[in-house]
Order: C-alpha cells, then sequence, then structure tokens
C-alpha cells in the first residue's frame, strides 16, 4: 500500500484526539477569510448581554471618576458643613431651652391651666404694667403738680414713656417674633405690633419705671422694696399668662435698664421745662 500521505496522517490525529483538540487545531489553522467572515457575524444574545453590562459598568466608573475630580467641594467647604459653627448651636439650644421653659411656665395661660384660678390677679398685675394707665396716669399728676421739681420729674418720666412705646414698636416690627402658642390673646388693649412677642414692652416699661422711681422719688425701704418686687412679678405674669417667652422678658428688663440712662442722659432741665410750658 502507499505510503501514507501528510494530509492523511494529519487526519488520523484529528480522530485519535479529543474535541477540545480538534477544535484548537480547526481555530488555528482557520484561513484568514473565515475568521474576518466569523467577526462580521452578529453576536450570540448572551454576548450582547454581557458587552451590555461590560459597557453600563465602565459608563458608570468614568461618571464617578469626573464627578469625584470636578464636583468635589474643597476640603474646608467640607469642614464647614460637617463642622457647624458654635454659635448657631448655642442659639439653638437656647431657642429650644426658652420655648421648653416658657411652656412649664405657663400655668395661668388660660382657665384650665393648673394655676388658672389665679388667672385673675395676674390680669390685674398686667394692667398695672400697661402703657396707657402709665402714661394717663403722669399726665394727670403732671396737671395737677404745683411745684417746679415735680413738673419736671413728671416730664422726663412722661418722655420716658413715650420713648419706651416708640423703640419697643421698632423692635417688635423688626424681630416679629410670635407669641407662645399656648398663649390666650385676650390681652388689654392691644395694637397692631403688640401680635409680636419680642421684647416686653411690660418688662421694658417695668424696668424703666421701677429704675426712675429709686432714682428721683424719695421712698422708704419698705416702699423701695415694693418697686423692686413688683417689677419682678410683672415680669414673671408675663412668663405665666403665656403672653411671653422667658428671652422676651429678660431682654425686655435689659432694654428698660438702658432706656433709662437714655433719659437721664436727655434730661430736661428746670429751664428747659420753663421753656417748654411756655410754648404749650
Amino acid at each position: 500500500m502507499p505510503a501514507h500521505s501528510p494530509k492523511s496522517r494529519n487526519r488520523e490525529r484529528e480522530l485519535k484526539s479529543g474535541s477540545g483538540g480538534r477544535l484548537d487545531f480547526l481555530v488555528l489553522n482557520r484561513p484568514p477569510a473565515l475568521l474576518q467572515r466569523a467577526a462580521s457575524e452578529p453576536p450570540s444574545p448572551r454576548h450582547r448581554a454581557v458587552q451590555q453590562l461590560e459597557g453600563a459598568g465602565s459608563g458608570l466608573g468614568l461618571r464617578r471618576d469626573s464627578g469625584s475630580s470636578s464636583g468635589c467641594p474643597p476640603p474646608d467647604e467640607d469642614c464647614m458643613k460637617l463642622n457647624p459653627s458654635l454659635l448657631g448651636i448655642a442659639l439653638r439650644s437656647l431657642l429650644a431651652i426658652d420655648l421648653w421653659l416658657s411652656k412649664r411656665l405657663g400655668v395661668c395661660a388660660t382657665e384650665d391651666s393648673a394655676w388658672g384660678s389665679a388667672r385673675p390677679i395676674m390680669k390685674l398685675i398686667e394692667v398695672s404694667g400697661h402703657g396707657i394707665p402709665w402714661i394717663g396716669g403722669t399726665l394727670y399728676c403732671l396737671y395737677k403738680s404745683d411745684s417746679i421739681a415735680g413738673q419736671e420729674v413728671l416730664l422726663n418720666l412722661l418722655l420716658a414713656l413715650i420713648l419706651d412705646i416708640v423703640l419697643v414698636g421698632i423692635v417688635k416690627s423688626l424681630v416679629r417674633r410670635r407669641r407662645p402658642t399656648h398663649n390666650k390673646m385676650d390681652m388689654f388693649a392691644t395694637f397692631s405690633v403688640d401680635r409680636y412677642s419680642f421684647p416686653s414692652g411690660h418688662a421694658t416699661r417695668a424696668a424703666l419705671g421701677g429704675r426712675f422711681f429709686l432714682n428721683h422719688l424719695v421712698l422708704a425701704v419698705p416702699l423701695r422694696i415694693l418697686v423692686v418686687l413688683w417689677v419682678c412679678i410683672v415680669g414673671l405674669s408675663r412668663v405665666m399668662l403665656g403672653r411671653h417667652n422667658v428671652t422676651d422678658v429678660v431682654c425686655g428688663f435689659i432694654m428698660g435698664y438702658l432706656q433709662y440712662s437714655l433719659v437721664e442722659y436727655m434730661w430736661l432741665s428746670s429751664s428747659n421745662l420753663q421753656t417748654f410750658l411756655r410754648l404749650w
């Protein structure tokens, strides 16, 4: 028999070897035309799904890298966002304590409150610190006074009360802090700015009037003590009635104290008083 040709020997090797070896041999020995044809054929659905997942993953990676490089804020801004100022934290904490304490002390806010039976007495104290009785009483005493010294004191007290009403109205219209939610709007002789809470006009008037009386009226020690007690009770009644928060009253006391210093600085003497009375 003739010797086996190289082609027949190669075919025998393919038959003897497994399927993996045959596939490898066919792929390695495939002509370039067949390889180009296989590359031009459309991929299978499974292969297409794998390609889509790989493309989506690479796109997310690119977007994440671009966002981290372009949209990342500077380190200083990160520190400012993660570490808020101590002043802001202190103010928010003070506000929370103020609201909580004011609600706890509002024991006469309504008739159904814990001390609702004492509400009429608190409203009487409220009227004693109102601006209308103060201005009306000062005008009456000024009309009845027949001494220059008394008229000088009363006229400056009248100017101080008018100054207090103007300043408190301006501050309330600027701050516009609402009154406590548990407040019952049944106040005596209210005006448009009285729907706001900061500062307490009764507290400013009580501090101003108390300091005025202690410095310009000759009072015995028991009366001076009563004046101080009246100032404190007026401020406390504003919180107990639910009219104001604690900070409204405290700031009102400070404002009234400073207003008296302004009145002392602008004090009208007896000579200026005579000129004013002639003009009147």
